[in-house]
């Protein structure tokens, strides 16, 4: 049985409610304000409720007409979201975006990615922060669609790949930790003797990964990377931050880089899957590779 209350009514009940009266509903949806009270009236008599109460010198919603103009705002919402992805998928751009980042690059540095896009598409935008292996396999599972992370010794044979930056990585503890109290080099053997503070993989099936992680040193595992800088920060243990981190909190006195260690350069790459490219993906690949820059 098709229902009398048709998209249109909705947005005439709409209108009526935000302008205040059928007058400026009718000037906003450039109709005449008979057409409208014609077109309610007989919506009216097709559902046998009164929706507007017209004994006053205006008129007002009836409880019954305010729970049409409530649901059918939820209807007329849907709507509009179901017109604009059906528009974006018939135009080559993907509905939703997943850029995936390892934790050690700080979000922010995709916010002007996010609002460039939206300027030229409404593909909806996921920022995904994952660790170490988690980051890859987020992208060999489809749950990203780019991947920004360092870049690895040998990479997957379906993945295609850029190097977009660099990040100098270094070494750091409380600026009270005891480890600026020591002597001599700083080779692993004198770093088994201090807790490291290191981020959980967030892979799921494939074995994790660790980096500068030795095999008998103790070890603080926090779940994000704001965790490994405040347990840094609370004398808990060492660790590698990027420089751009590490070095504000060095200049406030909370962290201090350990005597006898150089920064160690990574490079940082964009990886995507080669047979899987849309508008949007192809958009965010030549935007990253022109405006990257890490803060």
């Amino acid at each position: 049985m098709q229902s009398p209350i048709t998209l249109e009514a909705l947005h005439i009940l709409d209108a009526i409610d935000r302008r205040g009266s059928f007058a400026a509903a009718a000037n906003e949806l450039d109709r005449a304000p008979s057409s409208l009270s014609y077109q309610i009236q007989k919506l009216e008599q097709d559902l046998d409720i009164t929706i507007f109460d017209r004994s006053g010198h205006k008129a007002v919603f009836t409880d019954a007409g305010k729970l049409i103009l409530e649901r059918g705002r939820v209807l007329l919402v849907a709507t509009e979201k179901l017109v604009n992805d059906a528009s974006v998928l018939a135009n080559g751009w993907e509905l939703d975006i997943t850029l995936a980042f390892d934790g050690i690059i700080p979000v922010n540095n995709f916010f002007a990615l996010v609002d460039a896009l939206g300027n030229v598409s409404s593909t909806r935008v996921r920022l995904q922060e994952e660790i170490l292996a988690g980051s890859w396999e987020a992208l060999e599972a489809g749950r990203a669609d780019l991947l920004v992370t360092p870049k690895l010794d040998t990479l997957p044979l379906d993945v295609k790949s850029v190097t977009i930056g660099k990040m100098e990585m270094i070494w750091v503890a409380a600026s009270y930790h005891y480890v600026h109290k020591r002597a001599g080099v700083f080779d692993e053997q004198a770093r088994e003797k201090y807790r490291v503070i290191a981020i959980a993989d967030t892979a799921r099936e494939q074995p994790a990964m660790s980096v500068n992680v030795l095999q008998r040193q103790p070890r603080l595992t926090v779940s994000n990377f704001a965790a490994k800088v405040e347990a840094l920060s609370a004398g808990l243990g060492i660790g590698t931050l990027p420089v751009t981190i590490a070095e504000p909190l060095i200049a406030q006195g909370k962290l201090k880089q350990i005597a006898d260690t150089e920064t160690s350069p990574i490079e940082i790459i964009l990886a995507w899957k080669r047979n899987q490219i849309g508008e949007a993906k192809s958009w965010c690949i030549q935007y990253l590779q022109k405006h990257w820059q890490l803060k």
